[in-house]
């Protein structure tokens, strides 16, 4: 019989305020994300900009908080003045980090007003390869200045009377990248220095609103994490967010590296904060920077041929690669190719579920997280349909109820181990031990009166018993088990069958003297609503 799974949380050891902006999504003109489902004028429900309303409208029923955009790669060579105005006048151009045309037909204030039309936050990336401190203060002139000037009159001219009001600037996109047009791959104090010269710039256009700087691309790159030190300490007084990338590959059908990955995204959190806190230390600064996860993933892929004396961890020399054979694409937002990636729902789900609990374990730091398929886990599509896979319930339960403060969760139960492994010469893990099977995290909103448990079984073969413990909050009982599982693993939720996949309330959880007794099944999730109809001071 499987060990019983103990979880212990207790109000006298809190993590950090919860942000709005932590389950938010990123959107770039790559795939179908911008061309086809977000903009393809040819739809049957696309409004008088060109946009899928079904898309619409299933974002703003998910409640997507805050959304990233216009990239990315695209960015660092994209010119958003060209994308402004008439669509006629607009220039095409090309995009050099995706081969593809820049036609703009959505351009810099079709991405504001489609995430309004969301209602999502724009969180914009500004052009700091190719563009520079006069088109950045000249952006924020132009989106966020109320009007008396002549880019903030021209927005007004362009059909927007009242200023975005853009919060998060994003001082470029991957910087140290030999892939960006205009890195600063050999010169991070140069990149620092200009950041530090156009978030001052920027700030003083409009003083409301704060910027992040470029971390390394990835925990792969030669440089991490020398990078963040040699640019943070040329630039920390005027940031306020490091933006940090990372994708985490495992390979196919190994569950101990997909699920288990969250360690890995733990040890890139750790080191980041170490290495913020270092800079604060050598500034003897009081501020503290926080962190923007703002382009993540996990995905299975199959490992590739090593290279013997080529690197363990180097990143850029595979980029300095050119192929005459590369044509540039123009793409019709209605033909494009929607990719069905393999696997059942409840894989995508659990994967995304475990980085986003490894996100919470570190609230009090990790502000922003903009998931790189966030959009599809809220509204799946495809050329015709919108629908919600499974993914859409993880997400939404932890937009929904991990709100308040994120809490310290104490798991005992049983591990495993993930033994170190190399997809390819750049993606390489090492050894970990002692991984818990089950996962969790939990979010008080004391004002609210609720205490909510987020669980994670990774486990694909064992159902664990399981207790709760949350007597020190006086009061606190059991509202309901929401469980997401699937018998069939490779089950899918589509616009025909839609409900294949679905949070289902449990009977098998009860609770007594604020300490529950149930079960969580193999490869499943789990939300634990606990309530109290007094708000007022736990037991310490």
């Amino acid at each position: 019989m499987a060990q019983k799974t103990k979880i212990t949380v207790h109000p006298l050891f809190p993590i950090g305020e919860i942000s709005s902006r932590l389950f938010g999504a990123f959107l770039e003109p790559i795939g179908t994300m911008v061309n086809g489902t977000m903009y393809n004028p040819k739809h049957s429900t696309a409004d008088e900009q060109g946009f899928r309303q079904d898309f619409i409208r299933g974002l703003r029923e998910a409640g997507l908080g805050a959304v990233r955009l216009p990239g990315g790669n695209y960015v660092s060579c994209w010119n958003w003045k060209d994308s402004i105005g008439p669509r006629e006048s607009r220039k095409t151009h090309l995009d050099m980090a995706w081969h593809q045309y820049i036609t703009n037909e959505v351009g810099h204030d079709e991405y504001l007003q489609w995430a309004e039309k969301t209602g999502a936050e724009a969180l914009y990336t500004i052009n700091l390869g190719t563009g520079g401190i006069q088109d950045a203060i000249d952006i924020v002139e132009y989106t966020n200045h109320e009007g008396g000037t002549w880019w903030s009159d021209l927005r007004r001219k362009n059909g927007h009377e009242k200023p975005y009001g853009v919060k998060i600037w994003y001082l470029g996109n991957e910087m140290d990248g030999p892939w960006q047009l205009g890195s600063w791959e050999k010169d991070p104090g140069g990149y620092g220095v200009a950041c530090n010269e156009v978030s001052k710039a920027m700030k003083w256009v409009d003083e409301t609103i704060e910027t992040a700087v470029c971390a390394s691309s990835a925990p792969f790159m030669d440089h991490y994490p020398q990078w963040e030190e040699d640019v943070l300490t040329r630039c920390y007084e005027t940031v306020d967010y490091l933006s940090m990338h990372h994708y985490h590959i495992a390979p196919p059908g190994d569950f101990k590296a997909l699920l288990g990955g969250s360690v890995f995204y733990e040890d890139y959190i750790r080191t980041e904060i170490a290495m913020c806190d270092l800079v604060q230390a050598k500034m003897r600064s009081p501020k503290k920077i926080m962190l923007s996860i703002d382009e993540y993933g996990t995905m299975a892929r199959p490992s590739e041929a090593l290279h013997p004396g080529y690197g363990p961890h180097n990143m850029a020399a595979v980029h300095y690669r050119f192929d005459p054979s590369r044509k540039y694409v123009r793409h019709d937002p209605d033909k494009m190719e929607y990719r069905e990636f393999p696997g059942g729902d409840m894989l995508q789900a659990l994967t995304l579920a475990s980085t986003q609990l490894a996100f919470l374990h570190h609230a009090d730091r990790v502000k922003i997280g903009c998931m790189t398929g966030g959009l599809g886990a809220l509204c799946a599509s495809d050329h015709d349909h919108v629908w919600k896979s499974a993914s859409y319930y993880v997400l939404t339960q932890l937009m929904r109820y991990a709100r308040g403060v994120s809490m310290m969760t104490a798991v005992e139960g049983e591990t495993f181990d993930i033994p170190g492994y190399a997809i390819n010469d750049t993606s390489q893990y090492p050894d970990k031990e002692g991984v818990s099977w089950v996962d969790a995290a939990a979010a008080w909103n004391r004002e609210e009166g609720q205490l909510n448990l987020f669980v994670l079984n990774k486990n694909p073969d064992t159902e664990y018993p399981l207790e709760i413990d949350v007597s020190a909050f006086g009061g606190y009982g059991l509202e309901e088990h929401l469980e997401l599982y699937s018998e069939d693993f490779e089950a899918k939720n589509s616009y025909e069958a839609p409900d294949r996949i679905c949070p289902r309330r449990s009977t098998a959880s009860s609770c007594a003297n604020g300490v529950l007794t149930g079960v969580v099944k193999p490869l499943s999730w789990n939300l634990f609503r606990f309530r109290t109809d007094a708000a007022g001071p736990a037991r310490g």
